[in-house]
């Protein structure tokens, strides 16, 4: 009997030994196709790209996977403790794989076997990294076996710490949101340092399921799911009893974190700067490089400008009437859900769209757009309110056919059904104003002209009406604006302020046709000088002055300010007939307020990688002493600007000088209302297509066009100093208000002489009409008097007799 005992033993250990070199091999074999574990170690998961305003404040984040990369030792405590309760509260004490939970996982699946159910898993923290990392997600053993020895190896290499931060930084939580710090957010609007108890066991709960335990779907299965990861918390011992009694009792409390922008009004700003950072960087830096990119916005700035435009263009557009309901819905079932349907503009929040419900002769019932729950779903509540005929005087005049009709009942104008924008009566209870989105639009760019930096930018009435951005991408022709480009041009070689040019008829011979351009007005004045040419902006004088310096060097100065990147010498361009950008205007005129200076507008200032290295900064000046440890007595440290100097400061000071007289008599004297030194100029296209006015202090430069997206005229009479001036003054106004008065330097060197404002000769003691002008050094008003474009035939000037000097003086002769 022992003999045989014995040889059984033998055949068991044989056979014992042979299935364990079986499975060695096996196993072994596995392990050899694994994947090296040791890319953990250089792991940089897609991390989201986050921009900010100048002071700080979020503007917008884009990511394929939501998620901010959190280092273990920023994750507070309670937040760890819920995760370790709700996947593997042995996590700190096992070598990779808990033997105990896997034990249990063996006897439930076991006895779960030909239920149906699915089977237990019992995967340590560190298996679900070796999965989320290095594996798929099949559901087979073979795929189970190479988990665990990737868990035993991940152990041996890192520490349990580096284990958990590669854990709650990778895992997907449902909603978009990726890692912890992204699922705060995202849930609950939080820092992982501001969340609850209960907050943290409700997202530990989800790594298990996110779809199974959705906070608005599935409201009590997450409430069964993160009461449960409390209790363990509680038996874990992380929590007291009372504080997990109190945390159960509490709602999901799930506020979902708002997508796109976040201060107000920057969406035009925000996209630009996504769009140029997919040119520099590509679009996997942008939604998975976790980029910090600091723009230049100033976010006051910016409500101001928004405002100034919108109002244009509403009082603009209230003048030619109203156009018609946003669209007509059925009001005989629950108008509050199909009004729900209709899209609002989300980024004007002032308006509300509206349904009528009953139109009466002087008002109208409406009914207000149910707002949405936090799960999307329209609410059931349902809100009436009340336009009056007086809250809509302007919309008594409407559009039908193309042509204006006047009306006297408001039920003329609207009729039940009719889905309208209404903006609430400050102070008036349930009563509301009728608005309407403007058929008009334009782009508006603020800038710092020492620094190029983009202060402010509105590229339409409403990015969520028009992506479109009228500021940047809009070609269009300047008109007018332009003129200051060219009459910089004469100043800088050799003509002066008061350079006399005959404003008469001309004639311009193009190949076989001819070109004869005319002033807005259809006048002439006859002789005048630079400076009363750009005062009123006078055509026919800046064609002759373009065409007797040749359009060569127009071209030149255009493309050297940045106007154009290429221009055609053609002498039309000479009145800003060649199409451009406001954001390139507003460069250009930049360029006459810094000085003469080249700037490179920027709406960055600097950009910095995951890891926080600046990988982009927009300033280049040099400042060597500025590093200085200790006060020495050195020289105080200055800014040194390698900018190119593109234009003489001397020239820059006398064009400003002009401009300023425009504002001050010119084509723009509204904006002399707000009392400061501003210098600027009108434009008005052909056809009344397009209204321009670009103005500047000696700190802010400020541009704008008002224009249809599909060009057509906007009424005659409609003028850059009409349209367009008025809300740069809006804007100028708010923005400097309670800043100081600057006034602009006077270049070192420069002569300023009284001269007689017709003739540009030097002024006698007690003339009337005298001027004070700058000249350059070796330059100065005429010694006698000589007109450019007199002699049409030559091209050339013509000197004039003491007797029609003196006529022209007394202002004789019908000039002016």
């Amino acid at each position: 009997m022992i003999r045989l005992i014995g040889y059984f033993f033998g055949i068991g250990t044989a056979l014992a030994l042979l299935a364990a070199a079986g499975i060695g091999i096996y196993v072994g074999n596995l392990a050899k196709d694994l994947p090296d574990y040791e890319v953990l170690a250089k792991y940089e998961p897609p991390v989201t790209t986050r921009i900010h305003a100048s002071d700080g404040s979020l503007m917008g984040e884009f990511a394929r996977e939501r998620r901010l990369y959190l280092p273990i030792q920023a994750v507070p405590d309670r937040v760890k403790a819920a995760f370790l309760s709700a996947e593997d509260k042995n996590f700190y004490q096992h070598p990779g794989i808990d033997v105990t939970g896997l034990g249990r996982a063996i006897i439930t699946n076991f006895q779960n076997f030909g239920s149906g159910r699915r089977q237990v898993g019992a995967s340590t923290i560190t298996q679900q990294v070796a999965k989320n990392f290095l594996l798929t997600s099949d559901q087979t053993y073979e795929r189970k076996l190479k988990e665990m020895i990737l868990a035993f190896r991940i152990e041996q290499t890192y520490s349990k710490d580096r284990i958990l931060e590669l854990y709650v930084n990778e895992i997907f939580f449902g909603l978009g949101a990726y890692g912890i710090a992204g699922a705060a957010l995202t849930y609950f609007d939080k820092s992982v340092n501001e969340l609850t108890v209960a907050e943290a066991a409700y997202l530990a709960a989800l790594p298990k399921g996110p779809s199974n335990y959705h906070p608005f779907r599935h409201t009590e299965r997450a409430v069964e799911r993160r009461n449960w990861v409390i209790d363990q918390m509680v038996m874990n011992g992380y929590v007291n009893p009372e504080e997990g009694e109190k945390a159960k009792a509490e709602p999901l409390g799930v506020t979902p974190r708002r997508t796109g922008n976040y201060v107000f009004a920057s969406e035009y700003f925000t996209e630009e700067v996504r769009r140029e950072i997919i040119a520099r960087y590509g679009q996997d830096a942008l939604y998975e490089g976790g980029l910090s990119v600091r723009t230049t916005l100033d976010p006051t700035l910016q409500l101001f400008a928004r405002k100034s435009m919108q109002d244009g263009l509403m009082k603009y557009d209230r003048l030619r009437g109203f156009r018609g309901p946003v669209q007509t819905i059925d009001i005989s079932g629950d108008w509050g859900k199909a009004l729900g349907d209709v899209k609002a503009l989300s980024d004007v929040p002032e308006w509300q769209l509206a349904v009528v419900l009953d139109s009466a002769p002087n008002a109208v019932r409406i009914g207000l757009q149910p707002p949405r729950e936090v799960s999307g779903a329209i609410s059931d509540q349902r809100n009436e309110g009340t336009l009056s005929k007086d809250a809509m005087t302007w919309a008594m005049r409407y559009v039908e056919d193309g042509k204006r009709v006047k009306v006297k009942s408001v039920a003329d104008v609207l009729k039940p059904g009719d889905v309208v924008f209404v903006e609430r009566v400050d102070g008036g209870e349930g009563s509301y104003n009728l608005e309407q989105v403007p058929e008009v639009s334009g782009g508006m760019v603020a800038m710092d002209p020492h620094t190029g930096r983009v202060l402010a930018m509105v590229g339409g009435f409403s990015f969520s009406q028009s992506e479109f951005n009228r500021a940047t991408q809009a070609m269009r022709q300047p008109g007018s604006s332009f003129k200051p480009i060219v009459y910089a041009a004469a100043l800088d070689n050799g003509y002066t302020p008061a350079s006399v040019i005959m404003d008469g008829p001309v004639t311009i011979h193009i190949g076989n046709e001819v070109w004869t351009p005319k002033n807005y007005d259809g006048k002439a004045a006859g002789p005048s000088t630079l400076r009363n040419g750009i005062e009123r902006s006078r055509n026919l004088m800046t064609v002759r002055l373009a065409n007797d310096m040749g359009m060569k060097l127009v071209a030149e100065y255009a493309e050297r300010f940045g106007v154009y990147d290429k221009m055609p010498p053609h002498i039309a361009m000479s009145l800003g007939s060649g199409e451009t950008t406001v954001m390139r205007m507003v460069s250009a005129y930049a360029v006459m307020a810094n000085g003469g200076k080249s700037i490179k507008p920027s709406l960055i200032d600097r950009i910095q990688d995951r890891y926080g290295k600046t990988v982009f900064k927009h300033d280049d000046r040099g400042c060597e002493g500025c590093m200085a440890t200790e006060w020495s007595s050195q020289p105080e440290p200055e800014l040194v600007d390698h900018s190119e100097q593109v234009l003489d400061p001397m020239t820059a000071y006398q064009i400003t000088s002009m401009m300023e007289g425009v504002v001050q008599r010119g084509t723009a004297v509204t904006v002399s209302e707000l009392g400061r030194p501003i210098a600027g100029k009108t434009g008005t296209t052909n056809d009344e297509k397009d209204a321009w006015f670009i103005g500047y202090t000696p700190n802010l430069v400020v541009g704008l066009y008002m224009g249809y997206d599909k060009p057509q005229g906007l009424g005659k009479g409609s003028t850059g100093g009409g349209l367009a001036a008025p809300i740069f003054k809006e804007f100028m106004g708010d923005a400097l208000k309670d800043t100081p008065v600057v006034d602009f330097q006077v270049p070192e060197g420069m002569k300023l002489i009284a001269i007689n404002r017709k003739t540009g000769m030097q002024a006698n003691e007690g003339d009337a009409g005298t001027i004070i002008e700058a000249f350059k050094p070796g330059t100065g008003p005429a010694d006698s008097y000589w007109v450019i474009g007199m002699d049409e035939s030559s091209g050339g000037g013509a000197a004039i007799s003491p007797q029609a000097q003196k006529t022209i003086e007394q202002g004789g002769g019908g000039l002016y």
